[in-house]
Order: structure tokens, then sequence, then C-alpha cells
């Protein structure tokens, strides 16, 4: 059991540090901020819950410790990092940040160009 355990918490933490390197490479190498803000949401919202995955194991698997605040920050974490990204890329959007040359498409010009008329006529 005790091998199990440890393979089990290995791997997770592993797993959470490999998805914080990439994180870390998408934020220097990628070119704009949408793109740095997708890495930054994404990988590094699976790097931390892998990471504190581990952590929960550990506490359980080897202390016997059932941490429900680590559930908790498990959930938390899940539930608000994609939104936060979400938020601040939509806000970058609406503050008129370009993105690079390389984007191929903008389906949210519309949007916004149609809520601004709509708000404009009210």
């Amino acid at each position: 059991m005790t091998v199990i355990a440890n393979i089990l918490i290995i791997s997770t933490i592993v797993v959470g540090i490999i998805f914080t390197i990439v994180t870390v490479i998408g934020i220097l190498r990628l070119p704009d901020v949408y793109t740095r803000a997708h890495a930054a949401s994404k990988s590094a919202t699976l790097g931390v819950l892998s990471i504190l995955l581990g952590v929960f194991f550990h506490f359980w698997l080897k202390e016997g410790n059932f941490s429900i605040q680590l559930i908790l920050a498990i959930a938390f974490l899940f539930i608000t990092s994609p939104i936060g990204g979400h938020l601040m890329g939509r806000a970058a959007y609406l503050s008129g940040v370009k993105p690079t040359k390389l984007t191929v498409g903008d389906d949210l010009a519309e949007v916004v160009k149609k809520a601004k008329n709509n708000q404009k006529e009210h």
C-alpha cells in the first residue's frame, strides 16, 4: 500500500510541476495578452490542482488526515481560475488591447459592436 501511495503522490505532484513549467514557458513565449491569459488560466489551474491533489493524497494516505480544506481549495480553484482568465481576456479586449498579427479571426468584434449600438439607442 505504501508503494502505491508514494507512486500516486509523486506522480500527481510531478504532473503539477510539468503543467506549471508549461505555464511559465507559455507566459514568456506567447505573443499577446490573450494567448498568455489562456496559458496562465488553463495550464496553471491544472498545475496547481495536481500539486494540491498530491498534497491531499499525502496527508490522507500517509498521515491519515482527510483534509476537507484541501478539497474545498481544489474545488474553488477549479471553478474560479478559468473564469478569472476569461474575464481578464474580455477586459483586455474591451479596453482596446490589439491581438497579435497572427490572429486569424475576431468573433467578438460583431457582438461588441451590436452591444455598443444597443446602448446608444437606449
